[in-house]
């Protein structure tokens, strides 16, 4: 498994208002994916001046915004079985979002911290 990509993730019910936040601090929304679940939830990929880059997420299921980090992989289950080995527990069971250009989920340490892998599929 190798990492293509890092950055912060915020997961939350409001992520439209996170979204503007940022927006009012100078990111530009680069791309916004709505396809997700179904089209339950969308993902907003946010970039600024300087380079940096955040991503903010739609779940009408977290009880509270969640901080996690984005980890991009080459191999998405590869790095699934990794993670999983090493104590990470998949609040859905083993559901993952699958859309057209990618797959991924939410993952939540043994103490407690949440990664996102995902595997953009023009890398499979």
């Amino acid at each position: 498994m190798k990492i293509t990509g890092l950055r912060p993730l915020i997961v939350s019910q409001d992520a439209e208002k996170i979204k503007d936040v940022f927006e009012e601090l100078g990111f530009e929304c680069r791309h916004t994916k709505a396809d997700i679940d179904g089209g339950k939830n969308t993902n907003f990929n946010l970039k600024d001046a300087e380079g940096h880059v955040i991503n903010v997420a739609s779940s009408k299921t977290v009880p509270q915004d969640v901080t996690s980090i984005s980890i991009n992989v080459d191999n998405f289950d590869e790095a699934y079985d990794y993670f999983i080995s090493k104590g990470f527990v998949n609040p859905r069971g083993d559901q993952v979002s699958e859309t057209e250009s990618a797959i991924s989920t939410l993952l939540f340490s043994p103490s407690g911290f949440a990664i996102t892998i995902s595997e953009h599929k023009k890398d499979r």
